[in-house]
This record gives C-alpha cells, structure tokens and sequence, in this order.
C-alpha cells in the first residue's frame, strides 16, 4: 500500500515524539541516579500482613533525612516511557536535590501492590502504618510530609486525623474527592452534589479499575524479582477508548459500565449508595467530626469540581481545630485553572475559551518552603511571606491575598429573581436585581430527561470527551427555552465577587421529584457570557440528605442549593447572569422525575417545573461584593 505524505509525516512526528519522550525519561534517571540512592519495589509490610510497593530516592548522604511521601492508585514505575513515570522521576529528583528522600507508594491491590483495590486505600490504617514504617528507617529523621494532587492527595485528610506523630505536614491539591462531609457540603467525595450524583466517577472508574481477573504477582515475590519484572511488566491495563458522551447517556445508570464493558465491581455498590449511607462513614473519606493535627498547605482552583468544599474544609479547620496550633498553620492557594493545572497556568493562561492573563505562581517554592519549616525544622520567613489565603481574581487578573476566606471586605449583598413570567431562554425578560420582585407570575418551563440542558465548560474533571473544563461562551445554550435566565443592567462601576455564592429558590412541579441547577455567569458587553461556577439540588433531598420528602403538585417549595464560589471582577459594563434549570448534562446525572430510585430506572416522566419569584416567595442568589 502505498504511503500518503501526511501518513508518513504522521509516523515520523510520532516516532521522533516517542524518541524524545525516552531521551527525556532516559535524561531525568541519569540525573537522579547521580544523586540519590534508589531502591525500587521494596514491599512496605502493613498490619495485616499485606505488602504494598514502594520506590524509594534518598540523598546520598549519612544523615538522617525528612521524608515526602506519596501515596497513588496510578501507576509510578519508572521503566517505560510513561508520563506519570517521568513526573514521579522530576519530583523525586526535585526532593532528593533539596535534602529530601521522596518516598512512593501504591494503594493496596494497585499494580504491584498486594491486597484488593477500593476507592481511597481502604483500610484507612495502610497510611498509619506506611509512617510508621519510614520512620523506623535508619536514613529517617522521624518526619514525614504528605503531597500529592487528585488521588495522591485525597487520602491525606482522614490518614492526618488518625495523628500519627510522624506526620509532620501536608500538602493537598485537588483534594475535594477525599471530603466527605464538611459543614453545608455533603458530596462524599464528589459522587454527590446537592443529592444529584456527579457523573466524572463513572468516567474515571472505567480508566483506573483493574479487572477482578488481572495478573497477580506471586505472593512472596522478592524485591530482585519485582524489579527484574517491572522492566518487562507494569501490570497497567489499556482499557479500549470509549465516546464517554454517549457512554454517560446510557439508562439505567447502574449500567453504564457495564454496557462499555468495563469493570464496575466498586461502582456497583458507589451507585446504589444514597447520599448518607452509613458505607460513606467506613472508607478513607475525611468528615468534620473528624479531628486533624497537620499542619496543611492546600491548593485549591476555580474551575475544579470540589472547589466549594476544599474550601470549606480549609475554613473548618481554621475555626474548630481544637489545637490552637493547627488552627493558625492553614494556608490555602486558589488558582484560576482546572483540576490539578496549577503549574501549567502561562503568561496569557486560558481556562477553556476564556483568558484569565498572567497566574503564573512559585508553587515549588512555597511548598519547599513549608517543608522545609515542618520536615527540617528551618526557621525561615514561610509565615511572614506567605499570605494566610492567596486567591486569584478572575476578570481583574491578579494575585489577591487575605487572612480569612471569604475577604473581610465582601458583604453579602441579595440580587432577587424578577420577571414577568418569561425569562425563558436569553431573549425572555428575567432580571436580577436588589429589590424584591413585586409580581406573582412564576417562571414555568418543561424538563424532559430524555432531552437535558447539555453540559458546556464547567467546574469538572475526569470526563473524557463528555465535558470540557473552563469558562465557554454559553449563549447558544441560553437559547433553550428550558432555561431561564436572569441578568443585571450593566455594572455602573467594577465590582469584585469574592466568596461563597448562596442560591434560595421556591419552586413547583407536577412531579414528585426534579431537580433545580443554577449557573453564575460574567456576561461581557458583547453578550459573551462566561461560566463560573454552577450547583444543583435533587428536590427530595431539601431537608436534608437523611431522608426523602417529595412533592405534591400545586405546592411550592422553599430550596436552599449547595453554594457556589468564585472570585471575579466584574467590570464597568459587565452583568451578572444567573442561569436556572432542571439539568446540566453530563455533569450531573439526570433526574428521571419518577421518585423511584433513579439508577435502575429507564423511563422518565416529563416535569412542568416552575421558579416562583414575589414578596411571598423571594428567590435569590446571595453574591460577596467587594466594591472596588
């Protein structure tokens, strides 16, 4: 067969990238190797006799060294050309190189680690017993700091709340699918918000989960046999590529994975779990009765899916941390990126289709920093030259600082819903403004399941192809009559938004029950109007998520949704805008309206759902406005 010139181009560019990406690999292990002793797959015992893998990089050095631990469910072998190799090889090279040994580890029943997989490690005690285990090393100085993003930070919180005395310090980015409750947020790690299941596990669940029948390493196995096979196997499935889009569509939910031929051992149980199921309380989920004695340094972003609760958790702990001591060592970052981009922001940074301008930050600095304080015992200037709170402010584009979150300076300020009893669609006639609506003709619309709000940009990760991250221009999607839209005149100065967002709707419908999404958006003089933070509520879950309370037709009922966060100026001649719905598709799974269990169902009822706005029946969202 004959080769076409784009054909050959192709294969030339993929095998001079492949050969880069070796160099590179080739080019970081000669480096660390110079510097560090390296011991791969030692098999760190836990308490019940299970054997987890471990790589080890320590400085060449006869003294004692602080430990940087991470702990993983993805795969950190350093044979290969694999990227998340060569990022766990630049990290260890970056510890090592500073005094540091960088220790990695992964979750129980991951790769060649022993035992059964479940989501965050379980047991909880595997963490407590990896600190024990490195402080009893001769090289060891007795300290250990936690770091990692996503998964290698989720399990930080609830493994700090069982105090071991080694765990010196913290750093947790990303960390939102580690809380399970915390103060008005009960997502349990993100399979929830607002009641409504959050789509992005069932995505991720299919890359990650290893197949009940995978090859299993030979209990006993020693370590010279354990390096000798990882050079020719990584144990790491390639699962087929999926159109997780119409993945996501399939009913019932309880077999989505299923249907794609995934393995679906631990989604079957997450998807029957309600949210506040008693198997919530028995994992590695961190819950604000739960005490943590770390110091943390978290890292946070606005186009995150947890970034509501990373910061409520942040505020927790400085304001009920029994220890005096714990309650002053919380620092929090917020960066305008998406889920774990903190070091990819650039000069001109565009999060989705939107330019949020320069957010570059010295991470690595700071968190050596904050090592160097808690692991060494360094008494440097971290706390006079670290603000309690760095956040970025989005529209503005500046770094911003303060010592408590949200800024002493927001004052929560009510916008009411208003209009005559059509703000379908951006071309109705809602409006959004601090006097009370004086009228009593609700907003009605139709949702239909089986034709949902479709998701576009969002506060999202880990779905494929479904959902792109970031802030998109949702004037398209406003067209839809099934969305109700509610704006400002045009901001007569710049004004700072800067906080939590709270969102109080009375709503009916002839279903038992729907849901109720909200959407805040910068709307810019041209129409462009841009995301920046969205929430839902199942309608059964409004007086809480202890129990169901559906609805009767003619009804109106008062619901309070899961606050929004943001920060973002406004500026003269800007609006804000506020969307309100019954879907946003995939990003949260559809309600089927019947008040039937929903996961195992494949019919839908159609509700008329309606936005009550009056002297009665006030609906609004409560904005932190800093003016400028």
């Amino acid at each position: 067969m004959k080769m076409t010139k784009p054909s050959f181009y192709l294969i030339v560019f993929l095998i001079i990238g492949t050969t880069f990406n070796l160099n590179a690999q080739q080019s970081i292990l000669e480096e660390i190797e110079e510097i560090a002793i390296i011991e791969q797959k030692v098999m760190m015992p836990m308490r019940d006799g299970i054997r987890l893998a471990t790589d080890i990089y320590r400085p060449k050095t006869k003294e004692k060294v602080p430990i940087i631990f991470s702990r993983t469910p993805y795969n950190f072998n350093s044979w290969g050309d694999g990227k998340q190799r060569t990022r766990t090889a630049e990290r260890a090279y970056e510890a090592v190189k500073r005094g540091y040994a960088y220790v990695v580890q992964n979750e129980r029943g991951r790769y060649y680690s022993e035992g059964e997989w479940d989501i965050l490690g379980v047991p909880l005690t595997d963490g407590y017993d990896a600190f024990s285990w490195m402080k009893d090393q001769e090289w060891s100085n007795g300290k250990v700091g936690t770091l990692g993003c996503s998964s290698t930070a989720e399990w930080q919180m609830a493994v700090a709340a069982l105090d071991h005395p080694s765990h010196a310090a913290m750093v947790a980015q990303s960390f939102g699918a580690g809380v399970g409750r915390v103060g008005d947020y009960n997502e349990q790690g993100n399979w929830y918000r607002g009641g409504a299941e959050q789509m992005l596990f069932f995505s991720w669940l299919y890359g990650v989960e290893h197949d009940k029948f995978k090859p299993r390493i030979p209990k006993g196995a020693t370590q010279e046999d354990l390096i000798r096979i990882s050079r020719f196997y990584d144990l790491a499935p390639e699962n087929p590529p999926v159109d997780m889009a119409k993945a996501l569509s399939h009913l019932p939910l309880q077999d989505i994975l299923k249907n794609i031929n995934g393995k679906h051992e631990v989604y079957d149980k997450m998807i029957r779990r309600t949210p506040n199921h008693e198997d919530w309380f028995k994992g590695g989920l961190y819950h604000d009765n739960m005490e943590i004695g770390v110091p943390g340094f978290w890292f946070s972003s606005w186009y995150d899916v947890s970034i509501s609760p990373n910061i409520a958790l942040f505020n927790h702990l400085r304001t009920n941390a029994k220890d005096k001591m714990i309650r002053d060592n919380q620092y929090l970052i917020i960066a305008p990126v998406l889920h774990c981009s903190y070091t990819r922001a650039k000069e001109n940074t565009i999060v989705g289709e939107r330019s949020v301008g320069d957010a570059r930050l010295n991470y690595e600095e700071q968190i050596f920093a904050w090592f160097d304080l808690w692991l060494k015992g360094i008494q440097n200037d971290f706390k006079e030259k670290t603000p309690r709170v760095q956040y970025y402010t989005m529209g503005s584009n500046q770094w911003q600082q303060s010592e408590v979150w949200p800024p002493k300076e927001a004052k929560m300020t009510a916008f009411y819903l208003n209009s005559g009893g059509k703000a379908n669609s951006l071309y109705g006639d809602g409006a959004l403004g601090t006097s009370k609506a004086t009228g009593d003709t609700p907003d009605s619309f139709t949702y239909d399941p089986m034709n949902p709000v479709p998701s576009y940009g969002g506060n999202v990760c880990c779905t494929g192809n479904a959902v792109k991250g970031g802030a998109y221009d949702q004037q398209t999607m406003e067209a839809r009559n099934d969305i109700l839209v509610y704006t400002t005149p045009p901001m007569e100065e710049g004004t700072e938004v800067s906080g939590f967002i709270e969102t109080t709707l009375y709503v009916s419908s002839d279903a038992k029950d729907t849901d109720f999404t909200v959407k805040l958006l910068d709307v810019y003089p041209d129409g462009t109007a841009y995301n920046l933070d969205e929430t839902i509520q199942r309608v059964r879950y409004r007086e809480g998520y202890d129990k169901e309370v559906f609805m009767e037709e003619g009804q109106v009922y008062k619901v309070v949704l899961t606050p929004m966060s943001t920060s973002n100026f406004f500026k003269k001649g800007h609006s804000i805008r506020i969307e309100v719905s019954s879907s946003n598709f995939p990003r949260f799974a559809r309600n089927l309206n019947t008040g039937g269990k929903n996961y195992d169902e494949t019919e839908a009822v159609v509700a008329h759902n309606k936005v009550h706005h009056s002297e009665k029946y006030p609906s609004k969202i409560v904005l932190p406005l800093i003016k400028k």
